[in-house]
């Protein structure tokens, strides 16, 4: 946490006072005011533009991670789906063999019935003269009446089994073509947002990309800065737990690893995929999507967060990252960045919830 801290102190986002590093840059929207006129306004339209960038930029960014969720989420339906019909084709196999056993002991059956000349059972027995023989005759006639009757039986439900097996193989394999479509459209979705967004800052020179990172980094501070001065921090104390500090040790140890859509390790991730490794390493298995950890996970109060719970952010719950202490988090940002360690409060909170809520 001491390192987390220096770090923060570092990029400014633990809540000293503002940083004068865009007001000392030349290059910056803010160090425009004394210029001439037309220079001033010059570099007022420039930094203008280059703010409109940035938004473009960043609501592409976003649209391709609300899409790369919609992957995620399908991939791993595809995955679920691909079993079930595994499992159901094992099923209709197994039922096939034993309904065909039946069908040859019941072919044997009638076999039997017509080598005694087709002459029922009962007749049989009422013609039987021998008292004992009577008797035997009687008890082999109902075992047999009950073994037909179980057969029969077990026929009829077999056929019933194979049929709502089939049936449910039918619907899984148009759930899964349904899936595969959504991750393929998602699929495009994502790499037409990301080509649009690169393309973007193609076109800016060196210089200005330099700008634009700082720029994105201004942003984030402002963000931190509001939501540690409204004192959230001044209520949390809590330590993590056990599997907490294995999750941490894990997320943190990838620290400059590309950001990378639908990646989960161990060279690439993004959002959701880090902090899903980060908790089977921990020993805990949680959703793939950061909706579903939205949705599944058990959810606490910011007050309450400790070292180790997810942080949810925007309010379709489309990015994760996991809370360090000290009002920082490590998580993969997007596109064209790495995994970072960046303030908490620098994107829109929608909430924190505990994969490791029982301890």
């Amino acid at each position: 946490m001491t390192c987390t801290a220096v770090v923060l102190s570092a990029m400014g986002l633990l809540g000293t006072t503002a940083t004068a590093a865009y007001a000392d840059d030349p290059k910056s929207p803010s160090a425009t005011p004394g210029r001439p006129g037309d220079a001033g306004a010059a570099a007022d339209a420039d930094a203008k533009r280059l703010d409109d960038v940035r938004k473009k930029i960043d609501a592409l960014y976003r649209k391709a991670e609300q899409a790369t969720d919609a992957y995620n989420a399908a991939k791993e339906q595809v995955g679920l789906q691909q079993k079930e019909i595994v499992k159901l084709a094992r099923s209709i196999d197994a039922t096939q063999h034993r309904l065909a056993t039946l069908k040859r002991q019941a072919g044997a059956l009638a076999s039997a019935q017509y080598r005694g000349g087709g002459l029922p059972a009962e007749a049989k027995l009422m013609l039987n003269v021998d008292p004992e023989g009577f008797l035997d005759n009687a008890t082999l006639a109902r075992k047999g009446q009950l073994a037909a009757k179980r057969m029969i039986s077990q026929l009829s439900r077999l056929e019933g089994d194979l049929e709502d097996y089939s049936q449910s193989a039918t619907d899984r394999w148009e759930k899964l073509e349904a899936n595969r479509k959504k991750k393929e459209s998602a699929r495009r979705d994502i790499e037409k947002k990301i080509d649009e967004a690169k393309e973007l800052e193609s076109r800016l020179a060196a210089k200005e990309k330099d700008r634009l990172k700082k720029l994105e980094d201004e942003l984030a501070f402002r963000q931190q800065q509001k939501w540690l001065d409204s004192g959230v921090l001044k209520d949390i104390s809590n330590k993590a737990s056990a599997p907490g500090k294995k999750a941490i040790a894990y997320a943190t140890a990838q620290i400059g690893k590309d950001y990378v859509w639908g990646a989960e390790g161990p060279d690439t991730f993004d959002c959701s995929g880090l902090t899903l490794r980060a908790w089977q390493a921990a020993g805990t298995t949680i959703p793939r999507t950061s909706q579903e950890q939205w949705r599944q996970l058990p959810r606490v109060d910011i007050k309450d967060m400790r070292p180790g719970d997810l942080i949810i952010y925007f309010t379709d719950a489309s990015h994760v990252g996991m809370y360090l202490g000290n009002g920082a988090i490590v998580h993969a940002p997007r596109p064209g960045r790495q995994v970072t360690i960046t303030g908490a409060g620098s994107m829109p909170i929608l909430g924190v919830v505990r994969p490791d809520g029982d301890r």
